[in-house]
C-alpha cells in the first residue's frame, strides 16, 4: 500500500507492508523506492512517525542513488552534435559510404553508412565493442586487489542498463553499463570499485565507506564527475 509524508518541500513516498517482526524497517532500493516493514500490529500514524524522523536518511539514500542513473538527453544523432568517449566530446561526422564504418579521429566521431537512419545503431554497436575491451582492462587491478581481500566476483557482465551505472548480484555477478564508456575513466573506476566493495558489504554502512574509501580515496571526486557531467 502507498503512503506519503513530507519534509520541508520534500515528498516521501513509500510502500507499506506487514511483517511478523518486533521493528519497523526502513529500505531505499537502488531505483529509489522506499519500502518501510511494520509489525502486524502496528498503528499507520505512528510509522508515518518514524519514517518522517528518518526522512533526512532517506533523501540522502534516494539522492546517493540518483548518482548512479545514467541522465542522457535525447539525442538524434545527426552531423555536428557531440558525443561522450571516455569524457570527452566528439562531433559527429555521417558521411555516405557503401560499407558501414564507424571511426574516431582527432575531435570526430566518422561515420560512414548507406543509410543515416542507421547512425544510432551504429553508434551504440561502436561503444559497446570499446566497453568489452576498456572495462576489463580498467577492472583488472582492483579485481587483483579485491582478490588479494578474499573478494572475487563469479562474473564481470558488460550490457546496457536503463537505471544504474553498475550493480553487484546477490550472487556475486559484477555488471557494469555499456554506457559507462562515455565517462571518464575516473567515473569507471569509482563504479567499479564501488561494485567490488559490495562483494564485501551488501548495503552503505560504515564498513563499506572504509572500504571504499581506503581502495579508492578520489571516490567523492569521481562520483561528482558522474551525477554533474554525464548528461
Amino acid at each position: 500500500m502507498s503512503h506519503q509524508i513530507t519534509y520541508g518541500r520534500e515528498t516521501i513516498t513509500y510502500e507499506l507492508q506487514f511483517a511478523e517482526r518486533k521493528t519497523v524497517d526502513i529500505a531505499v532500493a537502488p531505483d529509489r523506492r522506499v519500502t518501510v516493514t511494520a509489525p502486524l500490529a502496528a498503528d499507520g500514524e505512528r510509522v508515518a512517525k518514524l519514517v518522517r524522523k528518518r526522512a533526512a536518511w532517506i533523501l540522502k539514500q534516494q539522492r546517493f542513488f540518483l548518482g548512479f542513473e545514467p541522465r542522457t538527453p535525447p539525442r538524434k544523432y545527426v552531423g555536428g552534435e557531440t558525443h561522450l568517449y571516455l569524457g570527452h566530446q566528439y562531433r559527429l561526422k555521417i558521411f555516405a559510404a557503401e560499407e558501414p564504418s564507424v571511426k574516431l579521429r582527432g575531435g570526430y566521431f566518422y561515420v560512414g553508412t548507406p543509410d543515416r537512419s542507421a547512425t544510432k545503431d551504429m553508434l551504440h554497436h561502436w561503444y559497446a565493442a570499446r566497453a568489452a575491451v576498456k572495462f576489463p582492462e580498467i577492472a583488472t587491478p582492483y579485481l587483483a586487489r579485491f582478490a588479494e581481500l578474499g573478494y572475487v566476483p563469479k562474473d564481470l557482465v558488460i550490457r546496457s542498463m536503463q537505471r544504474r551505472w553498475g550493480s553487484c548480484t546477490a550472487k556475486g555477478k559484477l555488471i557494469l553499463n555499456t554506457d559507462l564508456v562515455r565517462a571518464p575513466r575516473g567515473c569507471i573506476e569509482y563504479v567499479i570499485v564501488h561494485e567490488l566493495c559490495h562483494l564485501a558489504h551488501h548495503n552503505h554502512g560504515k564498513k563499506f565507506q572504509a572500504l571504499q574509501a581506503r581502495e579508492f580515496p578520489a571516490w567523492a571526486k569521481w562520483k561528482g564527475v558522474l551525477e554533474e557531467r554525464m548528461v
